[in-house]
């Protein structure tokens, strides 16, 4: 199955959650007032064409699809639906009014709003929509930050095996050395794709492992160091410290790393996530965005949001724990799979 095939299948909740709502949207169209009765007139013999089914009527079988007029209180309606898809209060007012701008007053049906809501969809993400890239620059250190549980050391296994798989010469650093979970994970995934993991003692400085793990990756002419790290906000300070050590420790090794600071985010936070974002920028210069999970929520519409207000670079998605469940981001891809659209 293609990858959009996995994350429409996947983000059948996002979608089943916009279907149903757009769809109860048109289908809310008052009834017309019944006008008044017609002076009767002789029957014709024969009907004329006009009364006759279009062609594309008769194939489709869809002749009467519900229509409502696009007036002041189907954008309202339409705002609180994409409130609701988690794509904020700022990004569902623009999208509204775009959708809004030239089919207001209109009679328009689920699927004609449907195609203007991904296509607005599409057009906030298409900037955005970048891979991570790669520097002839040898080792590019990328540092990988995110809170507990958003599936930092999985994106760093699948990013890993993905490189080393595209003939890249990969070294993890384990750099969570607060959970002894995330390194054996960490240990799991390099085994898997034939990437050495370095690790530390349990409560060993990050820093300490990180300037080792540079040392080797230089010695050994590796293509990419990728540093995994703690994330616990609700010690911000000592997060803040940890993440500013980890830098001033590599840049003594190479004054210009980290190349790339990737935030990983877990679609099912829906709004929380832009509060990481922006705890996270201001502790770390975040070069691009990794959001996983979009399997398991109904939230995903939260990306949208992201991209609408910082317009970091989306290098990748996730809808799944298979090594192809995560890949480079499409923005037309994931605006369909959201509002249920077929490819």
């Amino acid at each position: 199955m293609s990858f959009f095939g996995k994350l429409k299948e996947r983000m059948f909740r996002s979608s089943s959650k916009l279907d149903e709502g757009l769809d109860a949207l048109v289908s809310a169209a008052p009834e017309p007032e019944a006008p008044d009765a017609p002076v009767p007139s002789p029957a014709p013999i024969i009907a004329p064409d006009a009364a006759k089914p279009g062609l594309l009527s008769r194939l489709t079988g869809r002749q009467d699809a519900p229509r409502r007029v696009l007036d002041d209180e189907f954008v309202e309606e339409l705002e609180d639906l994409l409130v609701q898809a988690d794509l904020g209060v700022e990004t569902a007012l623009k999208v509204t009014a775009n959708i809004a701008a030239g089919r207001f007053g209109k009679r328009v049906t689920t699927d004609e709003i449907k195609r203007a809501l991904s296509d607005e969809v599409a057009r906030i993400m298409e900037p955005v929509a970048r891979p991570l890239p790669l520097y002839p620059r040898k080792p590019q250190v990328v540092l990988v930050v995110g809170v507990n549980g958003a599936g930092k050391t999985t994106t760093i296994g699948k990013l890993a095996s993905q490189f080393r798989a595209a003939g890249k010469k990969v070294i993890i650093a384990a750099g969570d050395t607060f959970r002894a979970a995330a390194v054996e994970q960490l240990q799991v995934w390099g085994e898997r794709a034939g990437v050495p993991v370095m690790t530390a003692p349990e409560g060993s400085d990050p820093a300490s492992l990180a300037f080792d793990a540079l040392t080797r990756a230089q010695a050994e002419g590796a293509d990419l160091l990728m540093i995994d790290t703690a994330g616990r906000l609700q010690n911000r300070a000592d997060l803040m410290e940890e993440l500013a050590k980890i830098v001033r420790v590599i840049r003594k090794k190479d004054e210009t790393a980290p190349h790339n600071t990737l935030l990983v985010l877990d679609a099912t936070t829906g709004q929380n996530a832009v509060t990481q974002v922006e705890v996270f920028r201001q502790m770390a210069d975040v070069s691009g965005l990794i959001m996983t999970k979009l399997d398991g929520t109904a939230r995903g519409g939260v990306l949208v949001a992201l991209a609408d207000r910082f317009g970091l670079p989306i290098h990748a998605i996730g809808v799944g724990e298979q090594i192809d469940d995560l890949s480079a981001f499409d923005p037309q891809d994931f605006a369909d799979a959201l509002t249920g659209l077929s490819k």
